[in-house]
């Protein structure tokens, strides 16, 4: 319910109509007390966008979720502030990740019952994410409760920041397996940019070495970027004679997924831990046999909450992770100002997927 205190702003959104449309429309947002009002400067494409896009999620989905902007990978200059977090003019990373709690403003334990339970914020069962149901970041004035702002330090430059998203899922999921890591061997599935920038974490993050780590990939030119682990081809090694691990993580998603996660399967110790972090649209079928004789814990994880973010953001300080990450920042960004340029970018990303991420920097 309003209250004299709360105050609107117009948003210019580039929302997504249907497949392959974008068209701008001017929406009225209000402002409530502990909200900040952040004007998005600069963004990146996440698979999940160009599956909305190009049209490859459920039809079901695409009727609930459209009209939709895009995009929730991104950082922005606070415009307005309604909050003692953060002051006009900071830089801010935003948490896309919206539980309802924090949307509606009320108390944690009012909120459902995964929330009173005690589960992360990212289980919220009336949660919300940018770009999925609610308009994400393409748009110049985006309303946002004061938790999911974090302030970024003038040590990390905006090519690193944009990452920072992508970055806290994976930090998401390995904090589920810190122990198993700092003894332990893990191995990657998937040499895209999900797949780098997890294994990046376990490099600098969670402390493995190449002798601890090892990446699989498909294309020899992807896998030389991970020049911090030992790396291998799935087409040719042998899976089921090679040395136990006791952590795998499968970054692949889509068709590959179900060959990666047999693969892992075979890799794992008994006890062993399978991270699944890669997105299907599809059933996958998978060796349960082995999963039961080995005693191996699933784990399936594809958001992050505000904590995430800002180990992530601590952790983005050091020059030698900023290194790392910069690999997968192409040097030049796309710069849009209107929604054709943004249906534009989206198509030339969907038709050429760079292992690079695709960066928008928006002049509004």
């Amino acid at each position: 319910m309003s209250n004299e205190s709360d105050s609107k702003v117009m948003s210019k959104v580039f929302r997504l109509i249907k497949p392959g449309e974008i068209t701008e429309v001017s929406i009225e947002r209000e402002v409530k007390d502990k909200q900040v009002v952040i004007q998005p400067d600069v963004t990146s494409i996440c698979h999940a966008d160009l599956r909305y896009f190009t049209g490859q999620r459920r039809p079901e989905a695409l009727a609930k979720k459209l009209p939709m902007a895009l995009l929730h990978e991104g950082i922005g200059r606070v415009v307005e502030s309604r909050s003692s977090k953060v002051e006009a003019g900071d830089r801010v990373v935003i948490v896309p990740n919206l539980p309802a709690y924090a949307r509606e403003g009320i108390p944690k334990e009012e909120c459902c019952s995964a929330c009173r339970s005690g589960l992360s914020d990212n289980y919220c069962l009336n949660g919300g994410f940018l770009g999925s149901g609610i308009d994400g970041m393409a748009q110049n004035r985006l309303v946002m409760p004061e938790q999911n702002v974090i302030r970024i330090p003038s040590s990390i430059p905006d090519r690193i920041a944009v990452l920072a998203e992508l970055c806290s899922v994976s930090y998401h999921a390995l904090a589920i397996v810190k122990e198993q890591l700092a003894k332990g061997r893990a191995v990657v599935f998937g040499d895209g940019p999900v797949g780098y920038m997890t294994a990046a974490m376990v490099h600098h993050c969670f402390g493995l070495e190449q002798n601890r780590l090892t990446v699989f990939g498909a294309m020899e030119e992807k896998l030389a970027n991970f020049d911090f682990a030992n790396r291998e081809m799935v087409q040719t090694f042998d899976f089921e004679n090679a040395e136990k691990v006791d952590v795998a993580i499968e970054c692949t998603g889509g068709k590959f997924s179900e060959s990666a996660i047999n693969q892992a399967i075979d890799m794992l110790a008994p006890g062993g831990h399978l991270i699944l972090l890669g997105v299907t649209e599809d059933r996958v079928p998978i060796n349960t046999r082995d999963i039961l004789e080995k005693g191996i814990t699933v784990h399936g994880s594809s958001r992050s909450t505000s904590y995430d973010f800002e180990q992530v953001i601590q952790a983005m300080e050091s020059p030698a992770y900023q290194k790392t990450l910069d690999k997968i920042v192409p040097e030049n960004f796309e710069y849009v100002s209107t929604a054709d340029q943004l249906a534009k970018v989206m198509e030339a990303a969907a038709a050429h997927r760079s292992w690079e991420k695709t960066i928008i920097h928006f002049e509004w």
